[in-house]
């Protein structure tokens, strides 16, 4: 049976989800945070140690600006309100991507945010904000100071994920199949599950689906 251990989430298809219940784009995000917050603890039950969630992507600067501002107050909100919760649950959370360009409100609050919870062992959560695959290897290779010392375990161990295993799965829900500048590296043998559902109608029952699928799958890792 397969080890588990890291599943990555990207999180396709709120804005369409409050569309089609003609509640608007951002009721359809603050429906996926409820989402998020499902999955956690499902993951926890299930004794997954790492969660990775595709938050906000450094192409999403370009969606209209009040959309923006409100994935950003959401975020800032449920931390406020839930952080408490978080540390209780033993919840973990990691914050990967270039926060610099963020509101200084919200990247104040994100760092304490991951010192409050930085022992917590129950589960590690990491959120991927302003986060583009391609930049993270960018930004990786330029710390790798020597290029004759450029290799796959020196860029492995610079990465943004640097201190997690890849995931094993990785699901996107909302119908589309690609990866859309996601973990790229981490992704190379990583098992991948397209689902049509959008990501407010996805159930913990879907995901113990999926890893009930995963566990059977035969992994070559190149080999046969």
């Amino acid at each position: 049976m397969n080890k588990l251990s890291h599943v990555a989430f990207i999180m396709d298809g709120n804005g369409r989800w409050g569309k089609k219940v003609k509640r608007g784009r951002n009721y359809g995000h603050l429906k996926g945070v409820e989402t998020v917050k499902k999955v956690v603890e499902g993951s926890i039950r299930f004794k997954i140690k790492h969660l990775t969630f595709y938050v906000f992507s450094t192409e999403n600067w370009k969606r209209p600006k009040s959309e923006i501002k409100y994935l950003f107050k959401l975020i800032f909100l449920y931390f406020t309100k839930e952080l408490k919760h978080v540390i209780k649950n033993g919840i973990k959370i990691s914050i990967i991507g270039n926060i610099n360009p963020l509101p200084s409100k919200l990247k104040k609050l994100l760092k304490n945010v991951e010192k409050k919870t930085n022992k917590n062992k129950m589960i590690n959560v990491n959120l991927a904000l302003n986060y583009g695959s391609r930049d993270e290897i960018i930004r990786t290779i330029k710390k790798i100071k020597n290029v004759n010392k450029i290799s796959e375990k020196a860029i492995t161990s610079n990465l943004f994920t640097k201190n997690v295993p890849e995931p094993e799965i990785l699901v996107r829900t909302g119908g589309r199949k690609r990866l859309s500048n996601f973990m790229l590296w981490q992704l190379a043998y990583t098992e991948i599950f397209f689902l049509d559902k959008l990501w407010p109608d996805f159930k913990i029952s879907d995901l113990r689906k999926i890893i009930n699928k995963y566990k059977k799958t035969k992994r070559n890792f190149g080999s046969i």
